[in-house]
């Protein structure tokens, strides 16, 4: 389904540099791909020439460094979760900087046309958040999954929100506080180092959302990751929940295994049915729902352009083997999003207060 070289052992082989891949990587992906699909539509003959092509491949086996993989099990516990969430996300905050955009955005942006600039669609990203979820100013806003801050402190500047940001990884926390702080907004914006299963302590919000970290809770906890944050909201409160969604009845990509080995460990992919199930079992009322798909395409484009522009300094801070990592799932992935495998959806979900969902009847001041 999507490219063999991102399949193990061709995947490691490629992170290891028993192979490299020189120039642009989303070109030779589409290649690759045509090359699949020729492959795979030809006849015998076709397929036993690409059998035996890969068969005289130089065969060599090099030892592998066993600390550069995650661990992915079954296990949804508090301290796994916190390994395999430390393993994506405690780096070097410059190496998240050196590609994201200035706000530090690690999901989707949202594009008006198709060449617009990364800064421009991610700042409109965290603004229709904001508008979707209509924040007000004096109400209390929680993002859960806040990465490095971005969207808590867009919406305390710009919404006069008081904003508290969650997340588990402890260098995203840092870097959030000291954003900030610099942001001047430290008597508006609170960021706590927590799991989403320890958000009582918190008091209640008018208004939630979660922005591309619900693929780390796993399929069968997301009835309680919705029913936590069902909890924290006050009756009528609203919450915007975004995330990527796998196509249903799809089987899984064969590359799965790859990346819940080398990019996300303990992820799983869910489809959207299986979202708005959980989200219904937490108690939320479905309100609308928004594909971004074609702006993931757009947003991987420029992450793997502006990663390979810094490949020399990302490498100094990671190690080769990690821009590999990048490298090579950011290609993939935006296959995965443009053949439709992949989706992106934003859900935004309301907790009724007895039957009142305190929305107005039409969406025209989102986009007004």
């Amino acid at each position: 389904m999507f490219s063999p070289f991102v399949r193990d052992p061709l995947g490691e082989a490629y992170l290891f540099d028993d192979y490299d891949i020189e120039g642009d990587i989303l070109s030779f992906a589409d290649l690759i791909e045509h090359l699949n699909a020729r492959a795979a539509s030809g006849g015998l003959g076709d397929k036993l020439r690409f059998v035996w092509h890969l068969l005289k491949l130089p065969r060599q086996f090099r030892s592998r460094d066993s600390a550069a993989a995650g661990r992915s099990t079954d296990d949804r516990s508090l301290s796994a979760d916190k390994e395999a969430v430390s393993y994506t996300y405690d780096l070097p905050g410059e190496v998240f900087r050196l590609f994201l955009d200035e706000a530090m955005q690690y999901s989707c942006g949202y594009f008006a046309r198709p060449d617009e600039g990364l800064d421009e669609a991610q700042q409109r990203k965290m603004d229709i958040i904001c508008r979707k979820l209509r924040l007000r100013a004096g109400e209390r806003f929680l993002d859960v999954g806040c990465g490095w801050g971005g969207l808590v402190i867009h919406a305390a500047r710009h919404y006069g929100v008081e904003a508290v940001g969650v997340t588990l990884s402890r260098q995203q926390a840092k870097w959030a506080e000291t954003a900030v702080v610099r942001a001047g907004l430290a008597d508006k914006v609170r960021v706590v180092n927590a799991d989403y299963r320890e958000l009582g302590d918190l008091g209640a919000f008018d208004k939630a959302a979660s922005i591309g970290m619900a693929e780390h809770v796993g399929i069968r906890k997301l009835p309680t990751f919705f029913l936590k944050l069902c909890e924290c909201l006050r009756p009528g409160g609203a919450y915007l929940h975004h995330s990527i969604t796998l196509r249903p009845y799809t089987p899984l990509p064969r590359w799965q295994g790859f990346m819940r080995k080398y990019v996300f460990p303990n992820a799983e992919m869910y489809t959207l049915l299986q979202m708005l199930d959980g989200a219904a079992r937490g108690g939320f009322e479905v309100r609308d729902v928004e594909s971004l798909r074609e702006h993931y395409v757009q947003t991987l484009e420029h992450w793997v352009r502006r990663l390979e522009a810094q490949r020399d300094r990302v490498r100094e801070l990671v190690g080769d083997v990690r821009y590999r990592i990048f490298r090579v799932y950011m290609a993939v992935g935006r296959l995965g999003f443009r053949s439709g495998v992949y989706n992106l959806h934003q859900a935004l979900l309301v907790k009724p207060d007895q039957g009142k969902s305190g929305l107005p009847l039409l969406r025209t001041d989102w986009y007004a």
